[in-house]
């Protein structure tokens, strides 16, 4: 009975151990190595995806706090007024300080000669 178990156990072993080199070995032929590539580059696709999505959200949520801070600190909007104001006297008064140009003497400050 020992032996009979002992043997079962044996061709148990034999068996998984022939199948998981098969699978070992068929993952290192062109078309194992193929499969496991595409699906690798189809992995990355996914994660990259998702970080492009995250990256997406992150803006949105920027944009909208930049927005909230830009609008609480604007100046209110610049009311134009229907009635016309009087002149400013100091603005439309010509400049009386200045003084006369030397007649000797031309624009740059050089001898008119």
């Amino acid at each position: 009975m020992k032996r009979l178990f002992y043997l079962a156990v044996g061709a148990g072993v034999g068996v998984a151990a022939v199948r998981r080199a098969k699978r070992a070995a068929r993952k290192l032929t062109p078309a194992g190595l193929a499969d496991s590539a595409g699906g690798a580059v189809s992995g990355l696709r996914g994660s990259i995806r998702g970080f492009v999505d995250d990256v997406r959200i992150g803006m949105v949520e920027r944009e909208a706090q930049l927005h909230e801070a830009l609008a609480s600190e604007a100046p209110p909007p610049f009311k134009r007024d229907t009635e016309r104001s009087a002149p400013n006297p100091a603005r439309s008064a010509p400049d009386t300080q200045r003084s006369a140009p030397n007649p000797g003497r031309s624009a740059n400050g050089r001898s008119a000669s």
